[in-house]
């Protein structure tokens, strides 16, 4: 009788559904296309969500709800009121205009305005004292972090994008056990979304030792599938407060070179020591703060931090929260600032429109721009989408260079031989907009030459990419690179 009713029950309101269905889905792209509108700061990105909304109208939608929302902006604004959001106090003065006038040779003079103008984006001053030793892929990079933790006293604490649960991962997991049965406080914290590289992850392994662990945005399941497409990208290790470690490289078998891995990929790292460790410590405690409402504070986590060595170095994060946009800023005014070389290698290259502009002038003012790419790329749609950005920087002088395997994953920007940026960062929409991402900016003619010698040597094994030649792409290739370019918002 019940089924009855509800088969008429349909009945009579079936010749209504394609009404009621167009009216939601006209009423849902309308107020989804306000919102792209009042919310959204990119033009490209705002259009092309609009044309998503509209073109497939409720899966646009959905779309939006789940990736194209920042809710990260929100909590992270309510949990900074709820804490104090706190710099530590290093034993050192931090560098004044004055004071970086007088550190900088007459020849470099040209760089000081880059002081004030990344003094005003990040909010965190530039430290003297600093000591950074590159540490190139995991070969180099893994005996250095094992040793530290090996050497630790009171405290480690460790965030990552990807743990794999292969060899390596579980040597970290060994050496972190055994610092923690000595007594040392270990905190892991592992981004949700680079836990799933690996089946099963690495975190019932980690919480089988008694470390304390967390995900950061934990889950697929609702309400945290809304910001499933924000990612924790950093890649930092503080030992005892003291000493740190931050760069480009996941904790993955990969890594390691002289083991042959299936899938090789390069990259590079830095240990860190001086008084900016204390900003590699401040945005995991952040960070930790974010996922566990563990408040971290003392002088185990902050002791007094003397200099040791002449770099001047600055934490810079980044995200789609208090710290959006801080590295696009700082690139490019970088980019704005140089007079002689700027020399960028990334392993995504996806340049907004502006950025473009801003390397074609240098190159036309006569900076030599060398912009460092793998020739074979683990991300293929990527690659491809970079192609489509490549033409105006060609057209204008800048130099695209393409490196040989084993894909390399490295991120470094080298201006004039004198300052260089570091860390987690690529060169494209999802580092710069959706990541949260750390990076270090230096100061310092010698690391800074040494590293520039590095990409230059780089670049001596590897093919250059002439306009002529990416002229005479085939056409299907031209139409694949331009519709790959089109999703660059998504990818």
């Amino acid at each position: 009788m019940l089924l009855n009713h509800a088969v008429d029950a349909y009945q009579t309101i079936e010749p209504y559904l394609p009404f009621v269905f167009t009216v939601l889905a006209l009423s849902a792209s309308t107020l989804t296309t306000l919102h792209v509108i009042l919310s959204r700061r990119d033009p490209g990105s705002s259009i092309a969500w609009i044309a998503l909304v509209w073109l497939a109208p409720l899966m646009g939608v959905l779309a939006y709800l789940a990736f194209g929302i920042n809710r990260i902006k929100r909590r992270a604004a309510s949990l900074w009121e709820q804490a104090d959001y706190f710099f530590s106090v290093p034993e050192v003065d931090p560098i004044s205009r004055q004071s970086l006038l007088e550190f900088l040779p007459d020849s470099h003079q040209h760089l000081q305005s880059l002081l004030p103008l990344i003094d005003e984006v990040v909010e965190r001053p530039l430290l003297p004292g600093a000591k950074l030793s590159p540490l190139f892929d995991g070969d180099q990079t893994y005996p250095a972090m094992l040793d530290a933790i090996e050497q630790a006293e009171s405290t480690i604490n460790l965030a990552t994008y990807i743990f794999d649960n292969d060899e390596t991962g579980r040597s970290f997991v060994r050496a972190l056990e055994a610092a923690e049965k000595r007594g040392v406080e270990v905190r892991v914290l592992i981004d949700a979304a680079g836990l799933r590289y690996s089946f099963p992850s690495i975190i019932r392994r980690l919480k089988r030792t008694g470390i304390k662990v967390a995900r950061f945005l934990p889950s697929m399941i609702p309400p945290h599938i809304m910001t499933m497409n924000l990612r924790n990208h950093r890649k930092i290790m503080v030992v005892d407060g003291k000493v740190g470690f931050t760069g480009g490289i996941n904790i993955r078998s990969h890594h390691v070179l002289k083991e042959h891995p299936t899938f090789p990929a390069r990259d590079l790292h830095f240990r860190v020591e001086g008084p900016v460790v204390a900003h590699l410590q401040e945005i995991f405690i952040h960070d930790w703060e974010f996922a566990t409402d563990e408040d971290l504070r003392g002088p185990s986590y902050f002791p007094p931090l003397h200099p040791a060595g002449q770099t001047l170095a600055r934490g810079i994060p980044d995200g789609p929260d208090e710290d959006f946009d801080k590295l696009r800023w700082t690139i490019k005014g970088a980019i704005t600032s140089a007079r002689d070389t700027i020399r960028i290698m990334t392993p995504y290259f996806i340049p907004d429109s502006p950025m473009v502009s801003m390397l074609a002038v240098a190159a036309l003012r006569g900076t030599r721009v060398d912009i460092i790419l793998p020739k074979v790329n683990n991300l293929p749609y990527v690659d491809w989408a970079s192609r489509a950005h490549l033409r105006p920087l060609l057209e204008r002088g800048c130099r695209i260079f393409y490196t040989p395997a084993p894909f390399d994953h490295s991120k470094l920007m080298v201006v004039d031989k004198f300052w260089y940026l570091c860390g987690s960062a690529n060169i494209d929409p999802r580092s710069l907009r959706l990541n949260f991402e750390f990076n270090l900016e230096c100061w310092d003619p010698d690391m800074a030459g040494e590293l520039d010698q590095y990409l230059l040597s780089r670049i001596e094994e590897a093919q250059q990419l002439t306009l002529e030649e990416y002229d005479q792409r085939p056409r299907l290739i031209k139409i694949r690179d331009g519709i790959a370019s089109l999703l660059s918002p998504y990818l």
